[in-house]
């Protein structure tokens, strides 16, 4: 087993941990440890929410989640010699739950604190626990369901450079100033308040939590990606921006449909992961990689083979109006046309929302050059369920 270099206790907020981690994305940000190249080792993570959720059957704590102190992370970590240009290449050796917290949470949040991919149908706060057994799931909140999951961290990935972050901040509050009153908000913007950030102290500490970026949306940097896949067996080429790379992990997930719908989404655990750093040099050039990651999924997979497979295009369900190719509508059609065959086998539309977002469904893009419709669909793996849910 790889040496624990980074730990943390459930009961403590991340800044009172033995290794604080940070909620912000900063290249100032001080590494909690460093590594050489070829190092294996291991770090925990708390859920992606700092401990915010209890296990119990009441979602207020959902509705009134503090989103600024998401997402919790692990880290950074410095690994020795690792340069601007070079390519960090890290290897998921294993990813699971703490053994004193065997469970996990999906949520579907608040139009006015956060939203969801289907907000506008599912505008209010609700929760599903899972318990875990081995590497089934099951919820006391949504029965007749079973499924073997994927963990994965949701998120990982490195520091942007100053210049890169700059970037990111600057594009994404021009966005956000289109309409800056919109709920939700079309981008988070930084913002100090509930900052972490590592072992940062006075007018340091403030300086970077006026600038750092949120760690909510994917980048250039990996961050936020949600990609269910990147479970153990994988392996990451990250750009590198800063000396050292400083990568940082959390948001582990027990299971995730593709596009992690509910926002709230997969199945949020507190966890432990395995990780084995190494580097190519001046790998961005010589492979031609600007900025996002590249990655090679892992051998572990549930062996799902029956699926029912649900298609949308890109027609609003509200206005009838007719979109140019677009993918989001569409995919969110197929989402809804699911939901609303799950409601026929007795399922509320919450409960079906949230199978979607927890179990290993696949989401693909069906079509996306036949105008004026995208063609997205959304497949649910048959066996997941207790009864046979085909059309008779």
């Amino acid at each position: 087993m790889p040496k624990t270099l980074f730990s943390i206790d459930l009961k403590k907020p991340m800044e009172e941990q033995a290794h604080p981690g940070h909620n912000r994305w900063h290249p100032d940000i001080p590494a909690a440890f460093s590594v050489d190249p070829g190092t294996s080792f291991r770090m925990e993570c708390k859920d992606w929410t700092d401990g915010q959720i209890s296990n119990d059957d009441n979602p207020n704590d959902i509705r009134d989640v503090i989103l600024e102190r998401v997402h919790v992370l692990s880290g950074p970590v410095y690994v020795n010699g690792v340069e601007p240009g070079d390519l960090l290449v890290v290897d998921i050796l294993d990813v699971g739950a703490l053994q004193e917290s065997e469970w996990g949470f999906n949520g579907i949040f608040a139009k006015e604190n956060g939203g969801s991919f289907l907000t506008e149908h599912y505008p209010h706060a609700a929760k599903s626990i899972w318990d875990f057994e081995g590497i089934y799931t099951t919820s006391r909140h949504i029965p007749g369901v079973k499924f073997a999951g994927i963990i994965h961290p949701g998120l990982i990935g490195v520091a942007p450079s100053m210049e890169l972050l700059q970037k990111w901040n600057k594009r994404e509050k021009e966005l956000r100033d289109t309409d800056p009153n919109r709920v939700p908000e079309l981008a988070t913007t930084p913002n100090p308040e509930h900052a972490v950030l590592g072992t940062l102290k006075g007018a340091e500490f403030d300086r970077v939590a006026r600038e750092g970026a949120r760690t909510v949306p994917p980048r250039e940097n990996g961050g936020n990606c949600d990609i269910k896949n990147l479970s153990k067996g994988s392996r990451i080429y990250f750009p590198v921006f800063v000396d050292g790379a400083k990568l940082s992990v959390g948001d582990l997930h027990f299971s995730q449909g593709d596009g992690e719908i509910t926002f709230c989404g997969g199945i949020e655990m507190a966890g432990y992961i395995d990780l084995k750093v190494d580097v190519i040099k001046g790998g961005m050039a010589k492979y031609n990689i600007k900025e996002n990651p590249v990655f090679k999924p892992g051998p572990v997979d549930p062996h799902y083979s029956d699926f029912l497979v649900f298609e949308g295009v890109s027609v609003d369900e509200f206005s009838g109006k007719q979109h140019y190719l677009d993918a989001h509508i569409a995919y969110r059609r197929a989402c809804l046309n699911a939901i609303e065959y799950l409601k026929t086998l007795g399922y509320t539309g919450e409960q079906a929302y949230m199978i979607l977002g927890t179990a290993p469904v696949e989401g693909r893009i069906g079509g996306i050059v036949d105008i004026p419709n995208a063609c997205c669909t959304i497949a649910i793996p048959t066996q997941i369920f207790d009864k046979d849910i085909t059309p008779k």
